[in-house]
């Protein structure tokens, strides 16, 4: 399938700009002309609640709510950007939406960046801030007994670790997980990789460069990283929480997203897939620029209302 004609135009206009690439800018520099692309971001829709909070003593976080009067499901969501970029103001609109369309409770977690803060730093963030979610349910009005972990490209890999972690020590008790173009290994050789090394938003520079930042002084090429750093390396995936994970056609991360699924199938994890074929990385972010970035938010909303709901 060939690219959707406003990815076209996205992949395009990136052409005729030139921007520099995020890995030449500073991390400073790179965060802040990310967040400067709030005409891709979208603007998401006016919801009862919206709070920011801090967890743990020290996280922060943004609850979204549409649901006033009872308990509600949580999702606990955590953004992309290569684990340098991205903050709760860049998926404001995302997780809005999310609320709005699941009505269930978002929480949005602002875990300290890379390269600041390396792995394991915002996976045990993460954690915590999950935990100290359920912790305190009735203060936030939500049902302790139906959590999602969600996240979209590095955010994936953290919500998978998430679920990784939270079985190994026995709760929290999830029971979904949304991988949206999840980051899953340092495999810079797969076929997508291959075939959208450049021209595609994405690329497979900045990816080297992202997972560098992240795993500081760890080589990504070490077959021992832990399975929290990537995900596909745990010595078992039983026992999981059920899965979704989307990919997008034209994304370097598209055959480990889809890799990733199979081995949770494999290992007996319930498991469905949606594969959105002329769409580039990026796209359910930057809904204010994708169409498709709309419909398959409103998908992945039903797939977390049908299992938590």
């Amino acid at each position: 399938m060939s690219l959707h004609p406003q990815a076209q135009a996205f992949v395009d206009s990136i052409a005729e700009r030139n921007p520099p690439a995020w890995q030449e800018l500073t991390p400073d520099e790179a965060r802040a002309a990310f967040a400067g692309l709030t005409e891709l971001f979208g603007t998401g829709p006016d919801i009862k609640r919206v709070e920011d909070i801090t967890l743990a003593g020290d996280i922060r976080a943004r609850l979204y709510s549409d649901v006033v009067g009872q308990a509600s499901p949580l999702v606990m969501f955590f953004h992309g950007g290569g684990w340098v970029l991205g903050s709760l103001d860049t998926h404001d609109a995302v997780c809005r939406r999310l609320a709005a369309m699941s009505q269930c409770t978002v929480i949005s977690v602002d875990y300290q960046r890379s390269p600041e803060s390396p792995f394991p730093g915002p996976v045990d963030e993460c954690f915590r801030a999950t935990a100290a979610v359920v912790d305190a349910a009735a203060d936030f009005a939500i049902d302790a007994g139906k959590i999602a972990v969600a996240g979209d490209s590095a955010g994936g890999t953290l919500a998978a670790a998430v679920a990784i972690k939270a079985r190994d020590q026995g709760g929290p008790a999830i029971r979904l997980q949304v991988l949206i173009y999840p980051v899953i290994a340092p495999d810079f050789e797969t076929k997508s990789y291959r075939d959208y090394a450049t021209g595609h938003g994405l690329t497979r520079a900045t990816m080297e460069y992202f997972w560098r930042q992240y795993l500081g002084e760890q080589d990504p090429r070490d077959p021992n990283l832990s399975s929290l750093a990537v995900p596909s390396r745990a010595a078992s995936h039983a026992g999981l929480p059920e899965a979704h994970v989307i990919t997008a056609g034209y994304d370097v991360l598209s055959n480990e997203g889809e890799a990733y699924a199979k081995m949770l199938t494999a290992a007996g994890v319930t498991t469905t897939t949606k594969r959105y074929d002329s769409m580039l990385h990026g796209f359910v972010h930057f809904a204010g620029f994708f169409d498709t970035g709309i419909e398959a938010t409103t998908e992945i909303a039903q797939r977390i209302r049908a299992k938590l709901t």
